[in-house]
């Protein structure tokens, strides 16, 4: 036992270093391995510092934008609230007072009820039933506030949007209705006003909720449908008959603003026609109730944006954005392909037809001619008699004329803008078939009428090279038949040679000034206030876009200009003055010639205005959107318009106020209209 003790001690001893041989052996590879580690880890940090993801991009960008939010959000409910008032004055000097507070110095006091009623899209829209992706969504809104639905489901948002699109009312359950009272149109989303401001100072000279009336609707349903389905315009009348009657027999003034002033004509016409199809309120109704109506903004012959819309979905402002980013707006971004989507749904809006220009080529002009021929677009030389001086000077007024055709409201291409009308080889697009469907349609779910036209189709529209007033219509009935086979149920566009002629009885005529006489009401003020001094879409030059699926084949050509500085053509758009979205012309021509005096258009004489409001921008961004704006919104903010409103419903007249205010050439562009008064 001894030995094997002995042996198992003797076998094979260790050195007494070996052990811290082995030691530092491991630790040197031990570190060796650390460092290899922390070398691989700051490369991945590096490559991940330097190389950041598009989510990356995303994250801090939304990030940094809440956050940035949150801090003026916090700002905002710390500061005191004259703070800005303080800065603005710092800045600009003392700030007038509101019309309001200073009419009410003045000793203005109420004297007739107020009817507002909104135009289009200004007005809140909320769910009552909806289908199983709304769930939750009972009474919210659909439309205005804080479009909350749309950010969250925008394809569930689309579907209630649209409506039925053979009778342009509600898909199977679904039920969007008008919000009700003055909340339904006094803010359109968080912080932008459209009736608030004018509503406060109506209220600073002692109106109250009684005293006003907010005639909300439908704004996407035809005017008559608005009654069928709602019944809105017995309401209207029943309101208006109750102010008058709590008012001591004051008659209302009522307050309509863009689509709003024809929803109001519709009503007028309406309200005197006997049931079923009218309100049974006979001839003398509006003479009875009505003081004063004061329409802003308002699209009597309606608006060429409207062409643009419903052809491509396009406007100045979607072409530029398609410029910027090709195919952005027709790719599916979140299972939302954009101007599709939109296309189909607001083809099912009836009332979009209302906006279409009315009167044909006699109010809009022709191939090689229009009103407008000789607005200069330059506003450092435009001056207010340079109208006078083209019409004294034959030879200049040739030269500007002649290459602005804004007749034209859609051409192919500049050439086909400019060119002579006999130079022009146009061929009719009306005999193409169109049943044959496009390629690559076999996987659209976005259902548009331009999916059943066929190439052969699209390309003949472009082949007729340039549409006017009149050929427009024809153009429309040929992309999309069902939405005109609508259209032509509710509207009408032309000019009425008899008025006597029993057909213009029918409501699809009420709504056009041209085909329709004012009520026989000999005291009722007319006023058109509206804005000038803003570029106004007038025409576009369009091109074809290349076939892909579920496209739309029509595209405002973007890349076009006029080539100088006085060319009123930019970015495939013409311009003229107006309020950035109805030009002077639509706005003021009844008020100025087709309403002045005694017209057929106006048997009874009722006195008309003009009141124009000369566009200044706001001063400094503490202005918001200004005070001295003749935007076609953002002049419901404007202090001398409200001044004159408040001064009409405390019970001023049009002679009171000074009569007509103009700033625009509309009385000389109303000359050169040949019309049968």
């Amino acid at each position: 036992m001894s030995f094997l003790r002995h042996r198992k001690a003797s076998v094979c001893p260790t050195p007494p270093d070996s052990d811290h041989k082995v030691g530092n052996h491991d630790e040197k590879g031990k570190e060796e391995k650390e460092k290899e580690v922390d070398t691989v880890k700051r490369k991945r940090k590096d490559d991940k510092i330097r190389k950041w993801s598009c989510v990356d991009r995303c994250c801090w960008f939304i990030g940094c934008t809440c956050s940035m939010w949150w801090f003026l959000l916090f700002l905002c409910n710390v500061m005191p609230a004259s703070f800005p008032q303080y800065v603005a004055e710092a800045i600009g000097g003392p700030l007038q007072d509101p019309p309001g507070v200073k009419l009410r110095k003045e000793g203005l006091v109420p004297k007739h009820p107020v009817v507002f009623v909104p135009g289009i899209v200004t007005s809140g829209l909320e769910l009552w039933e909806g289908r199983q992706c709304a769930e939750g969504s009972f009474r919210k809104r659909m439309w205005g506030g804080t479009f909350g639905e749309l950010f969250k489901r925008p394809l569930c948002w689309v579907e209630h949007m649209t409506l039925d699109n053979s009778t342009g009312l509600d898909r199977l359950g679904i039920r969007v209705r008008p919000v009700s009272g003055l909340l339904a149109a006094d803010y359109f989303a968080l912080g932008y006003f459209v009736w608030a401001v004018l509503i406060a100072n109506l209220a600073h000279i002692g109106y109250e909720e009684k005293t006003m009336y907010m005639a909300s609707y439908d704004w996407r349903i035809s005017f008559q449908n608005t009654e069928v389905r709602d019944q809105t315009l017995s309401r209207m009348k029943s309101n208006i008959e109750l102010m008058v009657a709590t008012n001591g027999g004051n008659k209302v003034v009522v307050i309509p603003h863009s689509m709003g002033v024809l929803y109001f004509l519709h009503f007028m016409k309406w309200v005197e026609a006997p049931a079923p199809m009218g309100g049974g309120g006979g001839s003398d109704w509006c003479a009875k109730h009505i003081k004063a109506i004061v329409n802003i903004g308002g699209p009597f012959l309606g608006v060429p944006k409207s062409v643009a819309g419903l052809f491509s979905m396009e406007a100045r402002d979607i072409a530029a954005v398609r410029a910027i980013a090709p195919g952005f707006l027709d790719k599916d971004v979140f299972g939302l392909q954009t101007l599709q989507h939109i296309m189909r749904m607001t083809r099912t809006w009836d009332t979009t037809m209302s906006m279409m220009p009315k009167g044909g080529d006699t109010i809009w002009g022709g191939l090689d001619w229009s009103p407008e021929g000789y607005y200069n677009c330059n506003p450092k030389k435009k001056k207010h008699n340079d109208t006078h001086k083209a019409f004294r000077n034959g030879r200049e007024s040739f030269l500007l004329m002649k290459n602005v055709n804004y007749g034209r409201l859609i051409s192919f291409g500049k050439d086909a803008a400019e060119l002579d009308s006999s130079k022009l080889g146009r061929l009719d697009f009306k005999s193409t078939p169109r049943d044959r469907n496009l390629a690559n349609t076999s996987n659209c779910d976005i259902w548009t009428e331009y999916c059943e036209m066929g190439v052969e189709g699209i390309n003949s529209v472009a082949d007729y090279k340039a549409y006017t007033a009149d050929s427009i219509l024809d153009l429309l009935h040929y992309i999309a038949p069902k939405m005109m086979k609508r259209g032509d149920a509710q509207f009408s566009h032309g000019i009425a040679d008899n008025l006597d002629d029993l057909k213009y009885k029918h409501y699809r005529y009420w709504s056009n000034p041209l085909e329709t006489t004012l009520p026989n009401a000999p005291e009722m003020e007319i006023y058109s206030m509206y804005g000038v001094g803003i570029p106004t879409e007038r025409a576009y030059v369009y091109k074809l876009t290349p076939p892909s699926e579920c496209y739309i084949p029509f595209q405002i050509d973007s890349s076009v200009d006029g080539g100088n500085e006085d060319s009123c053509l930019k970015g495939g758009v013409y311009f003229v003055d107006g309020d950035e979205t109805v030009p002077t012309l639509s706005a003021g021509f009844m008020c100025a010639k087709g309403w002045r005096g005694r017209t057929r258009f106006n048997p009874s004489g009722s006195p008309t205005y003009i009141r124009e409001y000369n566009h200044a921008p706001p001063a400094n961004l503490l202005e918001g959107r200004g005070t001295q704006s003749g935007a076609h919104v953002d002049i419901l903010g404007n202090f001398a318009l409200i001044e004159d409103i408040l001064r009409v419903a405390a019970g001023a007249t049009g002679a009171d106020l000074g009569g007509d205010r103009v700033y625009s050439d509309i009385f000389k562009l109303s000359e050169m209209i040949n019309l049968k008064l």
